[in-house]
């Protein structure tokens, strides 16, 4: 997979910027707050439902602007598709090939990436919910029907705690059922690819920090021993029975899926107790390759590959050896920096530069 040319207008920081990235490497490099990052989630964008930066699409539009507008080229087994995303107050548009898309559904596989920011570092240290959403967003990319399953638990979980606000909740056991059962498979999903992620994720973690301690992702969904869909029914069916009394104390539901949380680790201790700022950023930076494998598994090519902030995010020596080991993969790499690290020249041959000042972008060679 790769994105021959994209063009971005008004988009936050970005007047007016059309590139032809290079088919490996690509460095973006400039002062802070310049625009590299906007860059990276303007051709993020392109293929997915939400940006990793924000849900406000109000924000995405330059100031004094109405709307924000990006297209791109992408190359795909062989074939191009032209997409184009318009991103207004009340909502976004999207178009492939000139024809307007309704459906997630539509949209899903065209342009596939992965992103490795500083706020996914941030996710060893935060709480749950900033997990979940990472959990979230990394199924969906690979499982589409996971977007509307979890969408129709979040449908129905707005319903019952209504009811649970009410005095009158003739209609409490039906959501309940309704809520376990969509849950269940929320879960089941949610498990399956953890367990894929898990088994990439150990050879990923030793390329990068260099280091001999064994990684571990895990989900275990709160009061759920089992792994099939009928059996987590019955778990989660039972479990929201047994905390309805306290549900309707808060006048919310209590646990659940949308409460669940991931468990990270090293050498069988929470990565976030015991890691070091350096193995957080290689756990993290691991994770995202991991996923770039699931998603070449998926579709049979590898997704972009977009790291933010690299001059801050990892040292020297896991610079290196990521860069050694993305030189031997077929991907194409977007890469920003606040320098031209030789690091990342040296080791990316035929590296596209570009330098990134006030939203404009100066092409400097390869």
């Amino acid at each position: 997979m790769r994105l021959c040319s994209v063009a971005v207008a008004d988009f936050r920081n970005i007047r007016s910027v059309l590139i032809e990235p290079g088919e490996r490497f690509n460095l973006l490099h400039g002062l802070n707050g310049q625009g590299k990052t906007n860059l990276l989630e303007a051709i993020y964008l392109l293929g997915s439902p939400r940006s990793f930066k924000t849900f406000r699409l109000p924000e995405l539009i330059r100031h004094g602007e109405s709307k924000a507008q990006i297209h791109g080229t992408v190359e795909s087994g062989g074939i191009e598709n032209k997409l184009q995303l318009c991103i207004e107050a009340a909502g976004r548009k999207v178009e492939i090939d000139g024809k307007a898309v309704h459906k997630a559904s539509e949209l899903h596989g065209k342009l596939n990436a992965v992103v490795f920011s500083p706020d996914d570092t941030g996710m060893v240290r935060m709480g749950p919910d900033s997990r979940r959403r990472y959990l979230d967003r990394t199924v969906y990319m690979g499982d589409i029907g996971y977007l509307h399953c979890w969408h129709s638990y979040q449908r129905i979980l707005k319903q019952r705690n209504h009811l649970l606000k009410t005095s009158d909740r003739s209609c409490l056991e039906i959501w309940t059922e309704k809520l376990a059962e969509t849950g269940a498979e929320v879960i089941e999903r949610r498990l399956k690819f953890v367990a894929i992620l898990d088994k990439k994720l150990q050879k990923y973690y030793a390329t990068i920090s260099g280091g001999s301690e064994i990684s571990r992702l895990s989900y275990q969904p709160n009061g759920i021993q089992s792994t099939d869909r009928e059996h987590i029914y019955k778990d989660l069916l039972e479990m929201f029975k047994r905390q309805q009394r306290s549900d309707e104390r808060y006048g919310t539901t209590t646990a659940g899926p949308h409460r669940d949380d991931l468990s990270l680790e090293l050498d069988d201790r929470p990565l976030k107790a015991f890691g070091s700022q350096g193995q957080q950023k290689s756990y993290v930076l691991a994770l995202k390759m991991a996923e770039m494998d699931n998603l070449q598994d998926i579709f049979g090519e590898a997704p972009l590959l977009l790291l933010d902030d690299m001059s801050s995010e990892l040292d020297a020596r896991r610079n290196q050896n990521l860069m050694e080991f993305l030189t031997t993969r077929e991907i194409q790499v977007f890469i920003t920096t606040t320098e031209r690290s030789p690091v990342l020249l040296d080791a990316a041959p035929h590296c596209a530069v570009f330098h990134v000042e006030d939203g404009n972008l100066t092409f400097e060679g390869s």
